[in-house]
């Protein structure tokens, strides 16, 4: 008896590894296993592998409107993607079921033996009842042997009984990989309806239009702001993230700054993908420490105020060294002039459309905003404007197309309260609101090439759509 309790053993085994694999690992291959990933219903974070272009919103003067997009990158069509998911989950499911076939055969030859093995030991319990009806007649001896043998065999009939319960689960995992089967291609041949090919090219033909639409805008106006879209969560609760609103279509570096003060160090990501992933390829270690969290990145170089003074520095990324240094006359630094939550946020650096520029206050305009028009390559302030608007009482400030856009908090139910026009040299109040939703703003500054602002909020870095009110230019234009 002993060879055929050691091969019984070893095809229960095979079945309770079988049956384990099968009970762990379908139900993750066809997405159906209960574990979820949880999400925050507030929080909408870009993927590593779903970088994005922020474009504006523009209106004509009609109202109508033009140019409204935030797009995927190209080569990243999301049902393509999910297209390939389906292909490799049906070819998954396909080898699973021919896996199945080859152990069903396996179990179908094994359950024979079994049913055979479960006969005989049925049959053997019965004559050793009718041996125990008449073991007078037989000698004591050989009645307690083939008594030790039952008993051995005796425990291995609820383990058949559980076989043949596995072997069923199998035929019920072949009939669901089956029906499942069958559900995905149909859902393949569905999707396969639509040319993949076709609406590629339609979306490279979309992107290349709106390219040209944008080329037609002049500067505008802003209208409203949406948002935001939550890039990432780094860092403490204060500090700057940029990229280079001069740099070509294909250079999509990202620079990031962390805290307000006490820190040389910038990290360089290579582009939106790399700074969400965290594969930072390259750190600076800046001459000076910076103040205030109101940098920006200009045509290759970094703009900075050095920390306790009213110098800004120009630092060039490539050669890694100071190209120029100059002293903002009269700016107040170092908490003076700071606009709402401090930080010594005294000198706000920024660029638009039109150039470079600092908004700071002085003792002369009575702590009032100044707005001054840089050189890049100098620092030599070329134009100033004194405005009436209390730097202290700034939540941040922006530049598009020339105007100042002031904001009359850093904390939630913040808007835009105020701007300045450096072309008309007037103000107006405006009420833009938008959603501060985590709470407290250090640091936000427009991009003219992605017509988006960038944003810090408190240790979330952000991205905000635009909408701005253009004059469209048309080919009778001069």
């Amino acid at each position: 008896m002993s060879p055929p309790l050691l091969k019984v053993g070893a095809v229960l085994s095979t079945m309770a590894m079988i049956s384990n694999w099968m009970s762990q690992t379908l139900p993750s291959l066809v997405g159906l296993n209960t574990t979820r990933i949880t999400t925050s219903d507030t929080l909408t974070q870009i993927s590593p592998k779903e970088g994005w272009q922020v474009y504006s919103s523009a209106q004509d003067p009609d109202g109508r409107c033009i140019c409204t997009v935030v797009a995927p990158e190209q080569n990243l069509c999301s049902r393509d993607a999910k297209s390939r998911q389906l292909r490799q989950l049906l070819e998954k499911v396909q080898n699973m079921s021919q896996s199945i076939e080859v152990l069903n055969l396996r179990t179908q030859r094994d359950f024979q033996y079994v049913l055979k093995m479960e006969t005989q030991m049925k049959g053997l319990k019965a004559k050793f009842r009718q041996i125990e009806d008449d073991r007078k007649t037989l000698m004591t001896k050989h009645f307690q042997e083939l008594k030790e043998k039952m008993d051995e065999l005796l425990p291995l009939i609820p383990v058949l009984e559980q076989y043949k319960t596995d072997a069923k689960l199998i035929t019920q995992f072949k009939e669901e990989i089956r029906n499942l089967s069958t559900v995905l291609t149909g859902i393949q041949e569905e999707i396969g309806a639509y040319d993949y090919d076709e609406l590629h090219q339609r979306v490279l033909s979309l992107e290349t239009r709106l390219r040209d639409c944008m080329k037609k805008l002049t500067c505008g106006k802003l209208m409203k702001i949406t948002g935001p879209i939550t890039v990432k969560i780094s860092g403490t609760r204060f500090g700057a993230w940029m990229t280079d609103p001069l740099a070509s279509e294909k250079n999509n570096r990202v620079w990031y700054m962390d805290s307000y003060t006490n820190n040389k160090i910038v990290r360089e990501y290579k582009s939106l993908a790399d700074f969400v992933s965290g594969a930072e390829s390259r750190t600076y270690n800046l001459p000076f420490k910076w103040a205030g969290t109101n940098h920006v990145v200009y045509n290759g170089s970094l703009y900075f105020n050095k920390y306790q003074s009213n110098i800004i520095i120009k630092y060039s990324f490539d050669t890694g060294r100071v190209l120029a240094q100059r002293s903002l006359e009269y700016a107040g630094f170092h908490n003076v002039y700071p606009y709402t939550w401090g930080g010594f946020s005294d000198i706000d650096l920024m660029a638009d459309e039109i150039g470079l520029w600092a908004v700071y206050a002085t003792n002369q305009n009575a702590g009032n905003i100044v707005i001054s028009q840089l050189n890049q390559d100098t620092l030599e302030v070329l134009k100033s404007w004194s405005t009436g608007y209390p730097k202290r009482s700034a939540g941040e400030s922006f530049m598009i197309c020339g105007t100042l856009y002031v904001t009359n908090s850093h904390l939630t139910g913040a808007k835009v309260y105020y701007s300045y026009s450096t072309k008309t040299s007037t103000y107006e109040y405006t009420d833009i609101p938008f959603h501060n939703q985590y709470f407290h703003i250090s640091m936000l500054d427009y991009n003219a090439r992605d017509r988006a602002l960038y944003a810090w909020n408190n240790g979330h870095q952000v991205l905000f759509n635009v909408t701005l009110f253009h004059v469209i230019k048309t080919e009778d234009d001069t």
